[in-house]
C-alpha cells in the first residue's frame, strides 16, 4: 500500500488514519458482526475529513465502505483491502428548535444517544429498536421501530441532509434544494454520497407504555392469529412485535409479544393494550410506563464466529397459512429465529412515490434469522424461503438482509423506484464509487 497519500491524508484531517499493525487497528477494522481487513480506516471527525478521505480513496483506487455504527447485517461496514470511512467520531445530536422539534443528528451518533438528548425536551424520533445502531445507516434505509404505526418511518421525519458526493462536493438536499436527491435519500441507502448529517422534525413523545407478554409455545399459532386480528383494528398508537426464539436443541421457548403504546395516559394505554392481555393464557404479562429511550434495547453478543443469515419480506396479509408455517418451521429448525413487526398506520399513509422507500402497504414485516454455521440448516433455510415466497410480498427491507446481491436489490426497490434512483445515481456517482451497499447501478452510457 503506498504510504505517501496516506501520510498526506493523516496530515490534512482532524480525525485519524489507522493502518494495519497499529495498536488501534484491531478496534476499528471490524463491523459488529462481520470481520474485515481493510487497508486503511479513516476516522472522520468532520465533513472536510470525509472529503479528504474520498479524494485519497480515488487516488489509490480503493473500494470504500462507509460505517455509521457497524451494524450492517450484510457486512457493508467493513471490507478487505479497501478504505473504511468511519463516521463514529461524528456523533453530535443537537436540538435546533425545541418548539418545532427540529433536530440535527450526525451520522455517527447512535439512536440511543439521540433518544437521551431528545428526551428532556419531550421529543423522540421513531427509529429502530436498538440503542447502539447508528443514525446514518438506519435512517437512509427507512427505520422501522416502536413508533412506526403512530409516526411512520424514521425517514419520514427527515427534512434535510448534508452529504459529500463522489467528486468531493458538499451538497444539501431538501424539498427545496435538490428535491430529487432528497427523495432518493429517503430509502435509497448510501448510494449517492457520504451523508454526514441529517435534520429531522422530532415528534412530541413525553412518554410511552410498554407491554411484554409470553405465551406457551403450544399456543403460538392461536395467539399469533389473535395478535394479527387485534392489530388490524388497534389504534395507531400501538406498535407490536412478536418473537419466536430458537430452541438450539433444548426446550422450546415461549412465544413473546411486546407492544409500545405511544402516550403517557395510563388509562388509555391499558384500554388499548387490554386485547393483547386477553390473547391467551399468558405465562407472564407486564405493562409499564417508560421513556422512549428505555424502549431501545442493546444488541446481545453472538457466539464467536457466528455470522447470522438474515432475510425478510413484507406480508400484505399475515395469513393463517403463513403463521402456521412459521410456527411449524421454528419447531422443526432448532436454530431459526422469527420476528414479526406490525405495520400500517402512519407508515401506510405516506404516498409510496413520495420517498424511495416505496413498500408501505404491508401488514407485517416477517424476518427470519438462521443462527447456525452448519451447512445443513442453511440449506433448510433456503428451502424455507422458497416455500414462504408465495405467502409473502416479493419485496423486503434492506435493514434485515445479510446479503446485498442484485436479487436483493430487486427485492427492495420496485422497478419504477429503481429506475428513478438509477437516474439520480448517474448524476451524482456515474462511476459507482459508492457500491458497497444495496447498490443502485447507474444506467449504461
Amino acid at each position: 500500500m503506498p504510504t505517501t497519500q496516506l501520510t498526506r491524508l493523516a496530515e490534512r484531517i482532524s480525525g485519524a488514519v489507522v493502518l494495519p499493525g497499529e495498536p488501534a487497528y484491531s478496534d476499528v477494522k471490524d463491523g459488529v458482526v462481520h470481520r474485515g481487513e481493510p487497508a486503511v480506516v479513516v476516522r472522520c471527525a468532520s465533513t472536510d475529513d470525509v472529503r479528504e478521505a474520498l479524494r485519497c480513496a480515488r487516488e489509490l483506487d480503493l473500494p470504500i465502505a462507509v460505517r455509521s455504527s457497524g451494524h450492517s447485517n450484510a457486512g457493508l461496514s467493513t471490507n478487505d483491502g479497501g478504505m473504511v470511512i468511519d463516521l463514529r467520531p461524528m456523533a453530535e445530536v443537537r436540538v435546533l428548535d425545541p418548539e418545532r422539534g427540529l433536530v440535527r443528528l450526525e451520522s455517527g451518533a447512535t439512536w440511543g444517544e439521540a433518544a437521551r438528548v431528545l428526551g428532556p425536551h419531550g421529543l423522540a424520533i421513531s427509529s429502530g429498536d436498538t440503542a447502539t445502531v447508528g443514525v446514518g445507516g438506519l435512517l437512509l434505509g427507512g427505520g422501522i421501530g416502536w413508533l412506526v404505526r403512530r409516526y411512520g418511518l424514521a425517514v419520514d421525519r427527515l427534512v434535510a441532509a448534508e452529504l459529500v458526493t463522489a467528486d468531493g462536493e458538499t451538497v444539501r438536499a431538501s424539498a427545496d434544494s435538490d428535491p430529487e436527491l432528497f427523495w432518493a435519500l429517503r430509502g435509497g441507502g448510501g448510494n449517492f454520497g457520504v451523508v454526514t448529517s441529517f435534520e429531522l422534525i422530532a415528534d412530541r413523545v413525553p412518554g410511552v407504555h410498554y407491554a411484554e407478554l409470553s405465551f406457551p409455545r403450544d399456543e403460538a399459532a392461536t395467539v399469533l392469529k389473535g395478535w394479527r386480528d387485534y392489530l388490524r383494528s388497534a389504534p395507531d398508537e400501538v406498535t407490536s412485535f412478536a418473537y419466536l426464539y430458537p430452541s438450539f436443541g433444548g426446550e422450546r421457548m415461549p412465544l413473546y409479544v411486546a407492544a409500545c403504546y405511544a402516550g403517557e395516559d395510563r388509562t388509555a394505554a391499558e384500554q388499548a393494550l387490554a386485547p393483547l392481555l386477553a390473547l391467551g393464557p399468558a405465562l407472564t404479562s407486564e405493562v409499564s410506563a417508560r421513556s422512549y429511550e428505555q424502549m431501545l434495547g442493546e444488541a446481545g453478543p453472538l457466539p464467536p464466529g457466528l455470522v447470522p443469515v438474515v432475510r425478510n419480506r413484507f406480508a400484505d396479509q399475515l395469513s393463517d397459512e403463513l403463521i402456521d408455517r412459521l410456527v411449524a418451521e421454528t419447531d422443526r429448525m432448532e436454530t431459526l429465529y422469527v420476528e414479526l413487526r406490525s405495520l400500517g398506520g402512519a407508515m401506510a399513509e405516506v404516498d409510496p412515490a413520495a420517498t424511495a422507500f416505496a413498500c408501505r402497504g404491508g401488514e407485517t414485516l416477517v424476518t427470519t434469522v438462521l443462527l447456525s454455521n452448519e451447512p445443513g440448516p442453511e440449506a433448510e433455510f433456503e428451502s424455507l424461503w422458497s416455500e414462504l415466497g408465495p405467502l409473502t410480498s416479493p419485496f423486503g427491507y434492506t435493514g434485515f438482509l445479510s446479503t446485498a446481491s442484485a436479487a436483493d436489490v430487486a427485492a427492495v426497490y420496485p422497478p419504477d423506484t429503481y429506475r428513478r434512483l438509477s437516474a439520480v445515481k448517474a448524476r451524482l456517482d456515474p462511476d459507482n464509487l459508492f457500491r458497497s451497499n444495496h447498490n443502485i447501478v447507474p444506467p449504461p452510457g
